[in-house]
């Protein structure tokens, strides 16, 4: 059976501090818990370790080594993270090519910075009771088909 968190794990992947200290204060680390990585291969060294635990991942797009949209295919990639769903920060104006090459790796949306503290938090919110809600179907499911085992078990039992 699935463990059911009182908060959801957010990822916020950014090089530049500030932009994470601005994302904690916007979101508040009071309602989820927010899990900060400086750089892509920071992310991924928490991806591995908490990766099913993850609701959302916001990861900025332009960052020095590897990218937001590098990680972004690295995670696809894996079993552990190919389902969370990514949301890419960006600066500047977001062109056709850049929206495609971002959806091709995973994105479910992008955000331009800077960022709207309301529309950010409407979307990490929805983000956040889906996960919620999904825990909670996995955990019904697993008490199901123990029920169904037990059903089973003692069927078999009365009938020897």
């Amino acid at each position: 059976m699935q463990f059911i968190e009182s908060k959801s794990s957010i990822l916020i992947v950014d090089d530049l501090p500030e932009n994470l200290l601005s994302l904690e204060a916007l979101l508040g680390a009071d309602k989820y818990n927010l899990i900060k990585a400086n750089s892509g291969e920071e992310a991924l060294e928490v991806l591995l370790s908490k990766g099913d635990r993850i609701a959302l991942a916001l990861l900025d797009v332009q960052m020095p080594g590897m990218n937001g949209f590098e990680l972004a295919e690295l995670m696809r990639g894996t079993e552990k993270t190919k389902n969370i769903p990514i949301i890419f920060l960006t600066a500047g104006l977001v062109g056709d090519q850049k929206k495609f090459t971002g959806y091709e790796a995973g994105a479910v949306d992008f955000i331009q910075k800077p960022i709207e503290a309301d529309i950010l938090r409407s979307k990490v919110n929805i983000f956040s009771e889906l996960f919620q809600k999904n825990i909670k179907i996995a955990a019904h499911r697993d008490a199901l088909a123990k029920s169904k085992a037990d059903v089973q078990r003692l069927l078999e039992e009365s009938q020897n």
